[in-house]
C-alpha cells in the first residue's frame, strides 16, 4: 500500500512537469523565435519479488515477479521544426530558413538565437531587444568580406562617406540604325574627377558618306566646348555584317582626371533604330557617397545604399550549427546557451556547411501548435487526476487496515 501512494505521488511530480512545459509552451505562443518542448517519461526502479529463472532439464523457467515503484521525467526535449512567417516590412528583422543561429555576445558570453528582430543602439551596433550585440564579419574599406576571420560586433556606419572615384572608363552601346538617315544620335554621361566633381559630357555621333562609317564627337554638355580625343580618330567603320572588326580600338579621351577610355565593342549597325547612348561601365567613377540605407541579402550580406546610387557590402551576419541542438541550454531571453552536449558551434555564413538562408523584413514565429498543447493539457490533468485517486484510495485502505481493531 506505502508502495501504491508513493508511486502516485511520483506520477503527481511528474505529470506536474509535464503540465508547467506545456504552460510556458502555451506562454510563449507568440514569442517571436520560440521552440516548444516536450515532456519525457521512463519508469523508475522496480523492486523484485521473486526472482526469474531459466529452464533447467524437465523443469520450466520462470519470470522474475516486479513491482514498479513510480515514474519520473526522463527529459524535456526541445522542438527545433521551423516556426511559421511573419512579414514585418523592417529592414532589421531577419528570418532564417533552415538550420542555423544567430550569433550574438552579451557582455563576454557567446549565445545563440533563432529571434531575428534586431535594432540599432546608439552607436550603430545592430543588437537584440535585451541588449545583446550581432556576430559577423565586417566588410574591409573596399566591401569585401573575409568569412574565414574571426567574428565580431556588426554596426551599421550611419552618415559613412563613401569616397569618390575618377572615372577612367564608359562604353558606348547599342544600335546604329543602318537606314541611312543622317540625323545625329545624341547621349550624354558624367565623368569624375579625383574630387568626385561630375563634368557632363555628351556623345554625338553621325552617319557620313561612306555607307558604313560614322563619325563620334565629345564635348562639355554645358559650355559645348569639345573634348580632344588623345589616341584614336574620331571615326568608326562598321563591317558588313553591321559589326565592328574585332581589331577596333577604343577611344580615350582627355578626361579631367586623366585619359578616359571609351568601350565600343557594344555598337552595331543593323536595320533597326537609332538607340545607341553612353553607357557606365565599372570604370565609370563615383561621386562622394553618403550611406542612406541598407538591405540584406539570402547569404546574410549586408549591403549599403549611398547617396551616389552605388551599393557595397558593410558586411555579413555569421550563423552557427550545433551537431545536437537539443543540447543547447535555454539561458533566457530566447537565446541559448552552448553546452556541453551540444557540441562546438560550427560558425559560417548562411547557405554553407548546412546552414539555412536568411529573409530580411521577416521574423520566424514561434513553433508552438495550441492543438497539440490543449490536448496535452487534458492528458496530464487525467494524469494528474488519476494518481491523485491512487493517493486517497491507498489512504482508505489504510485507514480500514488501522479499524480492523475496532
Amino acid at each position: 500500500m506505502l508502495r501504491s501512494m508513493f508511486s502516485a505521488i511520483s506520477g503527481l511530480r511528474a505529470h506536474q512537469t509535464k503540465l508547467d512545459v506545456a504552460g510556458n509552451n502555451i506562454a510563449n505562443v507568440n514569442t517571436v523565435g520560440f521552440k516548444g518542448s516536450q515532456t519525457v517519461f521512463e519508469d523508475t526502479l522496480s523492486q523484485v519479488l521473486r526472482n526469474g529463472s531459466s529452464p533447467q532439464g524437465d523443469t520450466a523457467g520462470t519470470n522474475p515477479a516486479q513491482v514498479g515503484l513510480g515514474v519520473k521525467v526522463a527529459g524535456i526535449t526541445t522542438n527545433f521544426g521551423q516556426g511559421s512567417t511573419q512579414n514585418t516590412g523592417r529592414a532589421s528583422d531577419f528570418m532564417i530558413s533552415g538550420d542555423g543561429f544567430f550569433v550574438t555576445k552579451q557582455g563576454n558570453e557567446d549565445l545563440f538565437t533563432r529571434a531575428g528582430s534586431f535594432d540599432l543602439d546608439g552607436v550603430g551596433n545592430l543588437v537584440t531587444p535585451d541588449g545583446a550585440k550581432l556576430q559577423g564579419w565586417t566588410a574591409g574599406a573596399d566591401g569585401t568580406v573575409d568569412v574565414n576571420g574571426p567574428i565580431g560586433d556588426l554596426r551599421i556606419p550611419s552618415g559613412q562617406v563613401l569616397a569618390p572615384v575618377a572615372t577612367t572608363g564608359f562604353a558606348i552601346g547599342g544600335n546604329l540604325s543602318a537606314a541611312g538617315s543622317t540625323t545625329p544620335v545624341t547621349s550624354q554621361i558624367s565623368v569624375y574627377d579625383d574630387l568626385g566633381n561630375a563634368h557632363p559630357v555628351s556623345v554625338t555621333m553621325t552617319k557620313q558618306a561612306g555607307a558604313n562609317t560614322w563619325s563620334v564627337e565629345f564635348a562639355d554638355a554645358i559650355s559645348g566646348t569639345p573634348v580632344p580625343m588623345t589616341s584614336a580618330p574620331g571615326t568608326i567603320t562598321f563591317g558588313a555584317d553591321g559589326t565592328l572588326p574585332a581589331g577596333q580600338a577604343p577611344i580615350t579621351l582627355a578626361g579631367p582626371a586623366g585619359d578616359v577610355t571609351v568601350d565600343l565593342t557594344k555598337l552595331t549597325q543593323f536595320g533597326g533604330k537609332n538607340d545607341a547612348a553612353a553607357k557606365t561601365t565599372e570604370d565609370s567613377g563615383s561621386a562622394m557617397g553618403v550611406l542612406q540605407g541598407y538591405s540584406l541579402s539570402n547569404d546574410g550580406t549586408i549591403v549599403g545604399s549611398y547617396s551616389n546610387g552605388l551599393k557595397q557590402s558593410l558586411g555579413k551576419l555569421a550563423l552557427a550549427t550545433f551537431t545536437n541542438p537539443g543540447g543547447l541550454e535555454k539561458a533566457g531571453n530566447s537565446s541559448f546557451r552552448a553546452a556541453g552536449n551540444a557540441g562546438n558551434p560550427l560558425i559560417g555564413a548562411a547557405g554553407t556547411g548546412g546552414r539555412g538562408s536568411l529573409s530580411a523584413g521577416a521574423l520566424e514565429m514561434s513553433n508552438v501548435d495550441l492543438a497539440e498543447e490543449f490536448t496535452g493539457l487534458i492528458v496530464a490533468q487525467r494524469g494528474f487526476q488519476a494518481n491523485s485517486r491512487v493517493i486517497t484510495t491507498s489512504d482508505e485502505i489504510l485507514q480500514d487496515l488501522v479499524q480492523l481493531k475496532r
